[in-house]
């Protein structure tokens, strides 16, 4: 039996397959501090109150039948003042896209843009850039970054590839890392994608910039800049992605929004048409009430986010004593989302047992038999040496991100 190319080559997600591989052994009795998913647990973080309420006052009020494509327009007047209160960006209305959730979001960005064969660029490590621009044919342009930039890709890093390419892809706050641009560093980018469209003909397709962040509300001390507010004539070219799925810890609410330039706007509305990617009527009408009032997300977002920066302070803390002991760790002080950068430099060693852990991939699934569980950078692009992993604290309480350091400290040190 034969299925399409597409479906045949397609890749799995190697974070799903090392979630499966913990689940089964939590299923089978043992205890793993699942350091993996990008979610969080409901009982540690639950969505607002109000935001609950809302949900269950619109199914009683039995708002069940089909949105409009584009999303209600309650909502998407809602989000229309958030950006202009927030990030002082005006967009209106009808150009903003409602979906469920940002993935639909991206793919549609990827399709209405990028014709098979046309180039993409995207940053390693970052999340599933790669899988679109599969699914869509592109061309990919998989630029390396470094820890001296917090793996984040800079001007420099990115100009000699910007010609004939028509989609950049930026996440800040960066899922995996939790790493942010500065001011600077995304200023220099702007006018280099600027640069780049000013000089192509009206008859070429001009470099957008899809700017995910996704992650914006949840930053620790940093300050969270886009492109738009830094330069207004980026607004043509830049399509953003965002929505509540991570800013108020309502990863299966399902709530995203898009916005961006009216003609690509309106193409992802008629793709998505096709696709019925839509967020439920209930959840988007008990979004745009909870959005009413700033002060309801802003409330929420300054308790949860501070339980998140102090997880990752936590964990951050106890990978520096690990250094200091003079173990071959490291992690990177976190600045947003929910993410900790660690490295884990034990590629070559061997196990009690004489297993040789020979990438990062063997070194996930030792440690997860030894009761904590990462994902490795290969799952975001990046090569299966390197030694550098993603740390999610969403999932965990402080307690047992406390209680797993000592594992992980106990299961690194008999690697010989």
């Amino acid at each position: 039996m034969k299925v399409s190319r597409l479906a045949a080559h397609l890749i799995g997600s190697e974070i799903v397959k090392i979630g499966n591989e913990v689940n089964d052994m939590k299923a089978q009795g043992a205890e793993i501090a699942n350091l993996t998913i990008g979610d969080l647990n409901a009982d540690i973080y639950p969505i607002p109150e109000l935001l609950k309420q809302n949900i269950q006052k619109a199914y009683q009020h039995n708002l069940t039948n089909y949105p409009p494509a584009n999303g209600l327009a309650s909502l998407r007047n809602a989000v229309s003042q958030d950006l202009h209160s927030r990030w002082n960006l005006s967009y209106a209305a009808d150009d903003i896209l409602i979906t469920a959730g940002s993935r639909p979001l991206i793919y549609a960005v990827f399709r209405t843009i990028v014709d098979p064969g046309e180039k993409v660029i995207y940053p390693i490590p970052s999340w599933n850039n790669n899988h679109y621009a599969y699914m869509t044919q592109a061309t990919s342009v998989e630029v390396q970054t470094s820890q001296e930039n917090n793996f984040l890709p800079t001007a420099k890093d990115l100009e000699p590839h910007l010609a004939g390419a028509v989609l950049l892809c930026l996440c800040s706050p960066l899922n995996p890392t939790g790493t942010m641009f500065t001011r600077e560093q995304l200023a220099e980018i702007c006018q280099l994608v600027l640069k780049e469209n000013a000089r192509r003909s009206k008859d070429e397709k001009p470099l957008y910039l899809m700017y995910d962040q996704i992650y914006s509300n949840l930053t620790f001390g940093a300050q969270h800049y886009n492109p738009v507010s830094l330069f207004p004539e980026m607004k043509e070219y830049t399509i953003y992605i965002d929505g509540i799925s991570k800013c108020l810890a309502a990863t299966g609410v399902r709530v995203g929004w898009g916005f961006g330039p009216s003609l690509v706007i309106s193409k992802m509305k008629a793709l998505l048409t096709h696709v019925g990617a839509w967020a439920p009527k209930p959840e988007q009408q008990a979004t745009a009430e909870f959005y009413a009032s700033p002060e309801n997300v802003n409330t929420f977002v300054k308790n949860y986010k501070n339980q998140l920066e102090t997880s990752l302070k936590v964990l951050h803390e106890g990978i520096s004593r690990m250094k200091s002991k003079g173990m071959a760790v490291d992690s990177i002080q976190p600045m947003g989302a929910l993410y900790l950068t660690i490295k884990l430099d034990y590629t070559g060693t061997t196990a009690p047992d004489g297993t040789v852990i020979k990438d990062a991939s063997d070194l996930v699934f030792y440690l997860i038999r030894e009761g904590i569980a990462l994902v490795p950078f290969s799952a975001f692009g990046g090569e299966k040496s390197s030694p550098w992993f993603r740390a999610s604290v969403g999932g965990l309480s402080l307690d047992e991100i406390r209680n797993c350091l000592p594992k992980l400290e106990a299961a690194l040190g008999v690697l010989k």
